[in-house]
């Protein structure tokens, strides 16, 4: 697909896989509307893009808040005659037992606002314009922990899964009106969310740059699933056998804690 002049909506664009996904889609001609809360780090991401002859336009805004996140949407569609693709990358996570949050509902509350009303609440707001132009394209971010059964993350997937069972039902009713929608299922990747688990810090993961293309190439191709094909076969086994695959990976992921924790204090040491 040629990206040149096509405008792209896209949230959580400030840092992490949100800047370099605007830096590349601004590379092969896109006009990137950059959505985030920093206005200084927004602006930042605007001067790289411009720097390599790129366009794109910012917008400080929360968009967990209601009214801000619409009069956001209106400003853009009011500058921009015609947006082709929304992007809701903006999320944050939070690695915690469920034992250790039974008085913390609003872990659940906060990764619902931002994984899932936030993007909700863009995806409709920018819908009616998608479907008077006869087409729009939605590319919803999620996490391979969806495919497999992750532990600890209970509040993040919940969000992310609400998100991705949204995503199937927008398809099937609007698929054959013009309205794509894409769900990219990363692996953990190298940022500063995921950076802020110290366990994490020797463990391998994707770095941003080349997550960032998964998202170029969702926008490319219109697919439905962009996944690794560990995750597709993952999610595969999980649909068929659930007891069998949780039971069997359960004591994988206690001894992967253990060795990240043991790695962690080797090399402190």
């Amino acid at each position: 697909m040629n990206l040149k002049g096509k405008t792209i909506v896209l949230t959580g664009a400030s840092g992490g896989i949100g800047e370099q996904a605007a830096i590349q889609l601004a590379l092969l001609g896109a006009n990137i509307c950059l959505i985030a809360r920093r206005a200084d780090e927004l602006e930042r991401v605007q001067n790289i893009i411009h720097g390599q002859g790129g366009n794109a336009w910012i917008y400080p805004v929360d968009i967990t808040l209601d009214e801000d996140a619409k009069q956001c949407i209106e400003q853009i569609l009011s500058e921009h005659v015609k947006v082709d693709v929304l992007i809701n990358n903006a999320a944050r996570s939070i690695r915690r037992p469920i034992t250790q949050a039974l008085d913390r509902l609003h872990d659940y509350e906060r990764t619902m606002q931002i994984n899932y009303f936030a993007a909700l609440r863009l995806t409709l707001g920018f819908l009616p314009h998608f479907l008077a132009n006869g087409r729009g394209h939605i590319i919803n971010i999620s996490t391979m922990s969806t495919q497999v059964p992750i532990p600890l993350f209970s509040a993040y997937l919940a969000s992310k899964s609400a998100l991705e069972s949204f995503s199937r039902s927008l398809s099937m009713e609007l698929g054959d009106q013009g309205i794509d929608v894409s769900i990219v299922y990363f692996p953990m990747v190298r940022t500063p969310m995921s950076s802020k688990t110290t366990i994490y810090k020797h463990m391998r993961m994707l770095d941003t740059s080349t997550a960032a293309s998964w998202i170029v190439k969702a926008v490319q191709q219109k697919s439905y699933r962009i996944t690794s094909t560990s995750g597709a076969i993952a999610n595969a086994l999980l649909n068929t056998a659930p007891a069998t695959v949780m039971n069997l990976t359960r004591p994988l992921f206690r001894l992967m804690d253990r060795r990240l924790e043991k790695k962690l204090k080797d090399k402190s040491s």
